[in-house]
């Protein structure tokens, strides 16, 4: 089955039992401060989970695209990419574990058609301290269902619990979590490697299972004591994902044969080498960069090019990588416009924004890594430097790997290569390990006090925002839109695509119509009606996305003469005057992000 046959029947599959299908979110998160791409299939689903109605109903499913970058250094086994969809469906206070692991089995053996001797299950073991029961319930559901017990294993709460805490014990009082089961499909001719463990077992990393779908089953409230109780609304959130699942329904452990097909052919036909027939370096290669490449078209389709800074840095990391490793494959330059097209043409039913935008995002990629290959000519004479001595120390190679983009397999071998006895790999990692958390605790720092908090302020720097985009569009041009948003207690800020820095003149002028829109004191007003009303009357959305047919748009002013109309969830003050209350707005920095994305960061004080 291909990746749009299975898609389909899933979605068909839920729809027939009640299910509003809804569309995929961005890989941008909108108005999410606590993280710079959508990596889950619930993530955009969060609030609802959480109590909020949801405008679809209680029953959703979708198939989500996702982004992980944590998961760059992984990609070059038969498995891990940072690029996948997740099949999702949802039950927000209706059905719960029968009817969901009912669903989940019939979908896999009915309509995938997985032999049912070869699925094994997971469940949560239980945790006697925080008097957490074991979930035997799942576990009888599962053997009812023709599961047998040895095929169903028990794990803590590092494998089978989730909330957006992590374990239960991290968990803040008042947030909501649950335990979870695992499917993992066996393939029978795949023997257990010794090296990751004396016995297999589902959770085992020796490639012997494949996780291919997971149900969260959210029932319990953390109390103020520190005790568990359950939630008067249970969810259901199930997450599979699309190119595991088509690669078990195949019977191939490797991902990369099954769902990355046409870029694979591509790779092959340049580098006159076929996949699977040549070294494990080269394996390695042609599964990183068909995976790079899907997500950094992907991530150029929904607004993020690369730069030196947050979204941006990712797709430099993704398309630099990959000229890297294609020059191990003796591919030449400028080779990636045709793997634009490919990756265009396997989604063109399910997204073909990405296609319209096709030739557009070749030409990015090329001038990138024209650029990129004159900073890696700078990075072999440093190699040539560092190879003077006869060793590579932890820091050369750290400035290998930051400056010049070098990745430790590559640096390893050009060391060799080079006559590099001696390179300190354990020293690299040490570093690489300190840069990932710092990373990661700025950005928690940066984001942390985002539009989620719904304070006053945030409150009215959001509305602030929504005028100054209508601001931008009368100063520079109907072809400016938004690119990302972060909005704070302090300061809100919006990445636009335009593709020249802004006269001191057109800042001004978009101050002044701010602040004018501001001092009429404006009516802000939410509306709900069909996607294509809201389509009709002009409203500002989200590039790439795609939205339900019942949206929710708001208009500063009325609808029938408004200043601007955003699809968007809100909240905002009642009325613009109500931002004047804390000031004046005030531009304090416009730059450059990315190519063709400006930034502007502004305060009201």
């Amino acid at each position: 089955m291909t990746l749009d046959e299975i898609r389909s029947k899933y979605l068909e599959f839920f729809k027939a039992r009640g299910h509003a299908v809804v569309p995929s979110a961005s890989l941008v998160p909108e108005n999410d401060p606590t993280t710079l791409f959508t990596g889950s299939g619930m993530q955009p689903l969060v609030p609802y989970l959480l109590g909020k109605n949801h405008p679809a109903g209680n029953r959703l499913a979708d198939s989500q695209k996702c982004f992980r970058s944590m998961d760059i250094e992984e990609v070059g086994d038969n498995r891990h990419t940072t690029f996948f969809e997740m099949l999702g469906n949802w039950s927000l206070g209706d059905y719960f574990k029968k009817e969901q692991l009912a669903w989940c089995l019939e979908f896999l053996t009915k309509e995938v058609g997985m032999p049912k001797e070869r699925l094994w299950v997971t469940c949560f073991e239980g945790d006697e301290a925080l008097r957490l029961p074991r979930d035997i319930e799942s576990a009888a559901i599962w053997k009812n269902l023709g599961i047998p017990e040895e095929r169903i294993h028990f794990y803590g709460a590092k494998k089978n619990w989730w909330s957006r805490s992590g374990e239960p014990a991290h968990m803040p009082a008042g947030e909501p979590g649950g335990p979870d089961t695992e499917v993992f499909y066996e393939f029978a001719k795949v023997t257990h490697n010794p090296a990751f463990g004396p016995e297999c077992h589902p959770n085992c990393d020796c490639g012997r299972f494949l996780e291919i779908g997971n149900s969260v089953f959210m029932q319990y409230i953390k109390n103020t004591d520190g005790s568990f109780g359950l939630l008067p609304k249970q969810n259901v959130d199930f997450g599979g994902g699309l190119e595991r699942i088509a690669a078990a329904a195949k019977n191939s452990p490797d991902v990369f044969s099954v769902a990355y097909g046409p870029i694979i052919s591509y790779l092959e036909e340049k580098s006159g080498k076929k996949y699977l027939e040549v070294s494990p370096l080269d394996i390695r290669a042609f599964r990183i960069i068909a995976d790079h490449m899907k997500a950094a078209v992907f991530l150029m389709a929904d607004g993020v090019n690369p730069g030196n800074s947050e979204r941006g840095y990712f797709v430099r990391r993704l398309i630099r990588r990959s000229v890297l490793f294609a020059d191990k494959l003796g591919i030449g330059e400028n080779a990636f416009a045709h793997i634009v097209g490919a990756v265009a043409k396997m989604y063109e039913n399910q997204y073909p924004e990405v296609l319209a935008l096709a030739d557009k995002i070749a030409g990015i990629i090329e001038e990138e890594e024209t650029r990129f290959r004159a900073t890696l000519a700078r990075g072999l004479k440093e190699f040539g430097r560092f190879a003077a001595d006869g060793k590579l120390t932890a820091h050369d190679a750290f400035q290998l790997f930051t400056t010049y983009g070098f990745p430790l397999e590559l640096i390893v071998e050009e060391a060799a290569q080079m006559g590099i006895k001696q390179v300190d790999v354990g020293g690299f990692k040490e570093l690489l390990k300190k840069h990932q958390e710092l990373s990661r605790a700025g950005a928690t720092q940066k984001f942390k006090g985002g539009l989620a908090d719904h304070s006053e302020k945030t409150t009215r720097l959001h509305t602030a925002h929504h005028l100054l985009l209508k601001a931008l569009q009368m100063v520079l041009g109907p072809e400016v839109h938004q690119r990302g948003s972060n909005i704070t207690g302090e300061r809100l800020r919006i990445d636009f695509s335009y593709g020249q820095k802004m006269t001191e003149e057109q800042k001004r002028e978009v101050e002044r119509l701010v602040n004018e829109k501001i001092s009429e004191d404006l009516p802000v007003v939410r509306t709900e009606m069909p996607k294509e009303e809201a389509e009709r009357l002009g409203a500002e959305h989200e590039f790439g996305a795609k939205y339900p047919e019942q949206v929710s748009i708001y208009s500063v002013g009325p609808l029938e003469n408004a200043f601007s109309i955003e699809f968007c969830g809100g909240p905002h003050v009642a009325h613009t005057g109500e931002i004047a209350e804390a000031g004046t707005f005030k531009i304090i920095k416009e730059e450059a992000v990315a190519q063709g994305i400006r930034r502007i960061k502004a305060i009201v004080e």
